[in-house]
């Protein structure tokens, strides 16, 4: 950890702080690099006394987060005052295998963010936010579509984290074995998790001669 994030680290509140720094980290262009890269978050809140953790699409603009769903939804409803939540995005590179059941372990790349959740109420932040989502998804999709109806706007909620405190965790490399385990005939080594989107399949309804949009191998390409 560099001087600048022990510093940073000495003025967070306990839950932001990372327990066990080995691979862990506060740099925010780190964070925003794996938030930028994921397709699912895992958003934490508090409902009737219970935690709650929800996967949701999401997207990120500066130092915010917007995440959508039914406006009529308890994860839209219960905290559109401003409540303090969390979110994670993970991406998993490879499995770990070791000689022993014990070092087995996983690379991957983890993004945690604390802040305060809130209802968006400006038409044009929704608006923005929307597009932001669906654009993270499907880079240029947004202006593919057709315009939103009133009745479309009214049916969903936006949510909007500000970015209070972000950590990460990042592992890479090979398997971590005992020295007496190693030169042994137990194989060990890394099996990579590879993520990336298929061939488009149209609608049944869509006309034979309609082009697949520039959304769809531009998110290919994102997330290939």
């Amino acid at each position: 950890m560099s001087t600048l994030e022990k510093r940073q680290a000495a003025d967070l509140p306990r839950y932001a702080k990372i327990r066990q720094m080995n691979r862990g980290g506060y740099d925010r262009t780190v964070a925003y690099d794996i938030l930028d890269a994921g397709l699912v978050a895992h958003c934490g809140f508090i409902h009737e006394d219970r935690p709650m953790v929800i996967p949701m699409a999401y997207a990120r603009i500066d130092d915010r987060i917007y995440i959508h769903g039914a406006s009529t939804t308890r994860i839209i409803k219960s905290n559109a005052e401003g409540v303090p939540a969390s979110l994670t995005v993970t991406l998993v590179d490879g499995l770990v295998v070791a000689r022993s059941a014990f070092h087995h372990s996983m690379n991957y790349r983890c993004a945690i963010v604390h802040g305060t959740a809130r209802l968006v109420e400006s038409e044009q932040e929704q608006i923005e936010a929307l597009a932001a989502i669906t654009d993270h998804l499907l880079p240029g999709r947004w202006d593919e579509c057709r315009e939103m109806m009133p009745k479309e706007h009214k049916a969903t909620g936006v949510l909007v984290m500000d970015i209070d405190h972000v950590s990460t965790k990042v592992r890479t490399g090979g398997p971590v074995d005992d020295k007496e385990d190693l030169g042994t005939d137990i194989w060990a080594g890394v099996v990579p998790v590879v993520t990336a989107l298929g061939q488009p399949l149209s609608a049944p309804d869509v006309p034979a001669e309609t082009p697949v949009p520039a959304s769809v191998p531009a998110a290919r390409k994102k997330f290939a």
